[in-house]
């Protein structure tokens, strides 16, 4: 494109919002710092984890000896069901605050303590996205229950305390902000072009493959055009879905074969079991319809370099707008040419 050498900013289609991007601060062959290989080796059961099969969790329950995945509310929770009601005279209109019941589940992926996504396997990872749809259908049919959140953070880096294979769901009464945006500037893409945006945006980049890093025969696996992060991309359906439970069978085992190969890229890049935050955005859980939702997920990764230079969002990124270097095609060529063969497990 026109800017590929020169500053210039991108808009995000999904949020309404302005990524900066300064490619002429990379005219140069890649130099990132070399790392020697993370060959790091846990037990397949470590007695210490509160995660795996028959251990005893932090908030004193038991876990039963589970096989394949397992999910229990959260001993922590951030929601709680039962909230008070607000007091309207309590407040005024620059004091806000409303009351967010809402629940907190973990989901462990596996009882293999030793495993991640990326070394899963697609049968155990279509498990997971199983599951996944059976919780969202459970709690989005709770009365009061708006929203239901997916979402996984691995890797110390991004706060997440226990290696076990597991990720989280938070199910509130609200639409959160993040998720609310999307839904804005999604319906609005319908009501003015009488299109989907995602479906739309798809196609374009379906035809240009320039940030498109692979498909299957139901997902496309990209680096948005208005990726933030270093080497942030996004998962979506070929076909227009509002919601996970609009896959069938095939769909659900499609995305767990986009979701292995893309953490097996991750994990190749630098060698590491690679951090990041992961979380669908689909439809709320309403009851109404939503035929401007097309479900994706979002995987946001922090690492720049190596396994031990991150990308900082401070300063500039912080009091004004985001910003990056590394542009979504440059990114998009380097997970392209990275084996789909895990680094641990040889050629």
């Amino acid at each position: 494109m026109v800017f590929d050498d020169y500053p210039h900013r991108r808009l995000n289609q999904l949020t309404g919002e302005w990524v900066l991007v300064s490619p002429h601060r990379t005219r140069r062959p890649w130099q990132g710092q070399q790392e020697s290989p993370d060959l790091e080796s846990r037990p397949a059961h470590d007695p210490g984890c509160y995660l795996c099969p028959g251990n005893r969790r932090a908030g004193g329950e038991v876990n039963p000896d589970y096989d394949g995945t397992f999910v229990f509310t959260n001993d922590f929770a951030a929601l709680l069901p039962d909230a008070p009601p607000a007091d309207p005279a309590a407040g005024d209109d620059l004091l806000v605050a409303e009351p967010e019941p809402g629940t907190c589940r973990v989901v462990c992926y596996s009882p293999r303590h030793d495993l991640s996504m990326a070394r899963l396997g697609v049968d155990r990872a279509a498990g997971v996205v199983d599951r996944w749809c059976e919780e969202y259908r459970e709690l989005g049919a709770r009365e009061g229950i708006g929203h239901v959140q997916i979402f996984e953070n691995r890797g110390a880096v991004m706060g997440c305390s226990n290696p076990h294979p597991h990720g989280q769901i938070w199910a509130t009464a609200s639409v959160p902000m993040l998720p609310g945006r999307e839904d804005a500037r999604q319906r609005a893409h319908l009501a003015d072009r009488g299109e989907c945006l995602l479906c739309r945006y798809l196609r374009r980049e379906l035809a240009d493959r320039e940030r498109l890093v692979f498909e299957n025969g139901h997902f496309a696996v990209l680096v948005p055009f208005w990726a933030t992060w270093p080497f942030e991309t996004m998962i979506l359906p070929k076909a227009h879905m509002a919601s996970i439970l609009d896959m069938d069978a095939a769909a659900r085992r499609a995305l767990a074969d986009a979701m292995v190969r893309l953490n097996v890229r991750y994990d190749n890049l630098f060698q590491t079991s690679f951090p990041f935050s992961m979380g669908i955005h689909q439809q709320p859980t309403d009851g109404a319809d939503h035929p401007h939702w097309h479900f994706h997920l979002h995987y946001y990764p922090p690492l720049l370099r190596s396994k031990s230079v991150k990308k900082f969002m401070v300063g500039f990124e912080m009091l004004a707008m985001p910003a990056r270097d590394l542009t979504p095609e440059a990114a998009a060529a380097r997970l392209r040419e990275l084996s789909e063969v895990h680094y641990l497990e040889g050629a």
